[in-house]
């Protein structure tokens, strides 16, 4: 899919309609606007439901302010208008109201961006902006006021949160980003305080896919290779849809044989991606005119090192990331499924998969085929792409259930007399 040569009105509707099926809006709530290179400026309508939007509902407005459309454009039309005429790089302006972002405009906080490398890179700094009347020259002038500064997400006090870039998708994975960290932090506080990484730290992410890969042009596609592309894009879809991945974060690969292998695209809409644009890896050969993830590296390495292990995932589970960065030990001996599916996850301080990533490789065995890089990612592996993807579901599935259960009570975990039960029965040992 190339969004960039969507008409406005159908980038519009095909990103209001993602915000509000992930459940980060309301019917009522919330409005997106690009302006083209005319001046023009398409807006979401005032009041119309947003989960059935369609093109003919967006509203266009001209530079005179002429409006053409069935509908009245949103009552935040202002502060849009001012932001476009603030900022000369921004084109795209996306508002609405997060739950997680929510909160944190009700407390008057700012989440923190650095427990994970990637919130610091996308979103850059957070602006807040004060309470005013909604569709208010005060609001609109409070919110310009931080993007002035060169913020392009502004916390709006006691209301939701503001995102603005050069095209809306880049809007969007500010947006989609910022919601993640405040998620993070949020269930992250009910198991402890959160680690937050330095300044040279978030530095150091960009030191991946540091890899030099030369490039060929595959001469033939087997049946095998083109069932694997569609299977893999069909779990990055789901991974996507149950919030196992965002937008552009979240890998999948899978072995093709001794020395090549399929793996998720750098930068890539996890959303839509399909078939082709998957990258595949021969030696040390890229396929020609893609980027493939920047843990390409690591990936080799694992399938370089470990003959028996034919798929990886690497995610950010948002549970489970919460044990990351608190340094929260976590056991998998909740139920006998958990246990079956991870046995002993390995931890790796931040920086291992990057620096130190033979030391990632080492601990991942039959009895720990998951193993998290603390305020990083989640590595899942396994014998095909079901069987890493399902250790990752059950992985996040774990955490989830681990954190609800401390808020209600005290955990009894499954005894090592019959953890030796489980694995006679399975023959895990």
């Amino acid at each position: 899919m190339n969004f960039d040569l969507m008409h406005p009105a159908e980038q519009i509707v095909l990103l209001i309609n993602r915000v509000y099926q992930k459940g980060l809006t309301t019917t009522s709530g919330g409005n997106l606007s690009i302006m083209d290179s005319e001046g023009n400026i398409w807006i979401t309508p005032s009041g119309i439901d947003k989960g059935s939007l369609t093109p003919d509902d967006i509203c266009k407005v001209y530079p005179d302010g002429k409006v053409e459309g069935k509908h009245k454009p949103s009552v935040e039309l202002p502060i849009h208008r001012l932001v476009y005429q603030t900022r000369a790089d921004v084109h795209a302006v996306l508002h609405a109201h997060p739950p997680a972002m929510v909160s944190y405009s009700l407390i008057r906080k700012v989440p923190s961006i650095n427990v994970i490398p990637t919130p610091k890179q996308v979103c850059g700094t957070v602006g807040t902006a004060g309470y005013e009347v909604p569709g208010s020259q005060a609001l609109a002038k409070g919110i310009v006021s931080e993007i002035a500064k060169g913020h392009d997400v502004v916390i709006m006090e006691n209301h939701g949160v503001i995102t603005c870039a050069g095209t809306l998708f880049e809007a969007f994975k500010k947006f989609e980003t910022i919601n993640f960290a405040a998620e993070l932090s949020i269930k992250a506080h009910t198991l402890g305080e959160p680690f937050e990484l330095t300044d040279e730290q978030v530095a150091l992410n960009n030191k991946k896919g540091l890899v030099s890969l030369g490039e060929f042009i595959p001469q033939s596609h087997s049946a095998d290779e083109r069932k694997l592309r569609k299977e893999m894009c069909t779990l990055i879809h789901r991974a996507y849809d149950q919030g196992l991945f965002t937008s552009t974060q979240g890998t999948f690969s899978v072995r093709l044989n001794k020395d090549s292998f399929l793996i998720t695209p750098y930068n890539v809409d996890r959303k839509y991606i399909q078939p082709e644009d998957i990258v595949r890896v021969d030696f040390n050969w890229r396929e020609a005119g893609k980027t493939p993830s920047r843990s390409v590296g690591l990936h080799k390495l694992i399938y370089d090192e470990h003959p028996d292990i034919n798929a990886i995932t690497v995610a950010h589970p948002i549970h489970l990331m919460a044990f990351g960065v608190t340094k929260t030990p976590i056991d998998s001996r909740t139920i006998p499924e958990s246990y079956i599916a991870m046995r002993d996850i390995g931890i790796v301080p931040f920086g291992t998969s990057i620096l130190e990533p033979q030391k990632v490789s080492a601990i991942i065995s039959n009895s720990s085929p998951v193993v998290m890089v603390e305020n990083d990612c989640v590595i899942s592996t396994g014998s095909t792409l079901i069987n890493a993807f399902d250790r990752l579901e059950v992985a996040e599935f774990t955490a989830n259930t681990i954190i609800r259960a401390r808020q209600i009570g005290d955990i009894v975990m499954i005894t090592e007399e019959e953890v030796e039960a489980i694995n006679k029965a399975f023959n895990l040992k």
